[in-house]
């Protein structure tokens, strides 16, 4: 045997007691990382596919609680969506809600409708932006269904320059002006309307028409 050959098996035993001590040192550590990751991983993928099929199943009972109103069904419609709401996932419960106010109103019973709307808008748990639009769809039933008061108690906070509901919540304000006699308030919401270039084009086209019918009718003052 060469020295060379000698020196080589001997730096390869080194190797080898080297890879020995450092498995023995960290190698129980460095399999439960990996078995840790294997597990998490495992988690993960399996929380996913648990909230994704629970969110499907309560998208697929809102669209058949949607196919149900949309058939004439009313009264399926609300039951189907009254339940969702006791067992539904994510979003679905709260759009169950809102949904189902609206197919009471659509079937008449308005009174319903507004008590459900108003429960949405009392609900703190809600956030803020859906409180404030359940607010608006109350008070806009209420513009034929109800007094100036009712309508203004629900959307005369939505009606500041900053709200993002301002202009429906003023054109909803100032029908009920309107209709109550309060001829120059009305006037002077829809003409706050049709002068905010952010309102939609829709929403400022019937200001407009409702700012002329006003002073049309002699009663702007």
């Amino acid at each position: 045997m060469s020295d060379d050959t000698f020196i080589r098996e001997v730096n390869e035993e080194i190797r080898r007691e080297q890879a020995q001590a450092l498995w023995d040192r960290f190698g129980p550590a460095v399999l439960g990382i990996a078995i840790l990751i294997v597990l998490a991983t495992a988690a993960v993928v399996g929380y996913r596919y648990w909230d994704e099929t629970r969110a499907n199943r309560s998208g697929d009972a809102f669209s058949a609680a949607l196919k149900l109103a949309n058939d004439g069904k009313s009264d399926e419609a609300i039951a189907a969506l009254d339940q969702l709401e006791k067992d539904g996932y994510g979003a679905y419960p709260l759009l169950a809600r809102m949904r189902a106010a609206t197919v009471k109103a659509d079937k008449g019973d308005v009174d319903g409708a507004v008590k459900d709307f108003d429960a949405v808008a009392a609900d703190n748990a809600i956030p803020a932006g859906i409180r404030d639009i359940a607010r608006l769809r109350a008070a806009l039933l209420l513009v034929d269904h109800g007094s100036f008061a009712d309508v203004s108690s629900r959307v005369e906070a939505l009606t500041a320059d900053t709200n993002p509901l301002r202009h429906s919540a003023r054109e909803a304000l100032g029908l009920a002006a309107w209709k109550d006699g309060k001829s120059a308030d009305a006037l002077k919401l829809f003409d706050q309307i049709s002068s905010d270039d952010a309102a939609p084009r829709n929403v400022r086209q019937r200001a407009q028409l409702m700012s002329e019918l006003i002073r049309g009718s002699g009663n702007a003052s």
